[in-house]
């Protein structure tokens, strides 16, 4: 399906981390595949000048998804380390809005729509549609599609610009389906116009 950018389009890049790309302390199988391709969605947003933002995740030392806490993951992306760092391999533009989330050391948050400023600047600047890609299919970037749609964005996937954990075999399968069932319109590349 080719879909436009319009003035009311903004970019959404789903945690993008050190620590969920290879080398990483909860490394996503692959999750560097998804750089390349995001590296030219910023650069068809910058050239259009429309906004870029990239959630991450902020956690305490003892958050509460950590293994030591009961929770299903190893310690990762914690505050102020080089594991929680957006990856350098990103081609961030200065403008891009950094979005903090799980930041609360007693609650979990997979989208970047939970407990977060987001939906308020996207409003403020009157986005109407959402390209979102990222890290992990399966968890963060299905949980950030589905609240947009919630929240009532047009919602795109960028099916050539997300990459799953898998902890199941066909999670990621399963999770594209889903948003796209939703109301998710899945794209690559090729069916952008700028």
């Amino acid at each position: 399906m080719r879909i436009s950018l319009t003035s009311r389009s903004a970019l959404v890049i789903v945690d993008v981390q050190n620590d969920f790309l290879p080398g990483g302390a909860l490394a996503v199988p692959g999750g560097d595949s998804v750089l390349e391709p995001l590296n030219k969605y910023i650069g068809l947003f910058t050239q259009r000048g429309l906004p870029v933002f990239a959630t991450r995740d902020w956690h305490p030392r003892q958050h509460v998804s950590f293994r030591e806490r009961g929770g299903p993951w190893p310690p990762h992306c914690v505050q102020n380390t080089w594991g929680a760092e957006i990856s350098s391999m990103l081609n961030l533009p200065s403008s891009a809005r950094i979005v903090d989330k799980a930041f609360s050391p007693e609650r979990d948050a997979y989208s970047g729509f939970q407990e977060t400023v987001l939906s308020l600047e996207l409003h403020k600047l009157g986005v109407k549609r959402l390209f979102i890609g990222g890290l992990a299919t399966d968890y963060c970037v299905k949980a950030t599609v589905l609240d947009a749609l919630d929240i009532g964005f047009e919602t795109v996937l960028l099916l050539d610009a997300v990459k799953g954990v898998d902890v199941n075999p066909g999670d990621s399968e399963k999770a594209v389906r889903e948003m796209i069932l939703k109301g998710a319109i899945g794209v690559t590349l090729d069916d952008v116009l700028p």
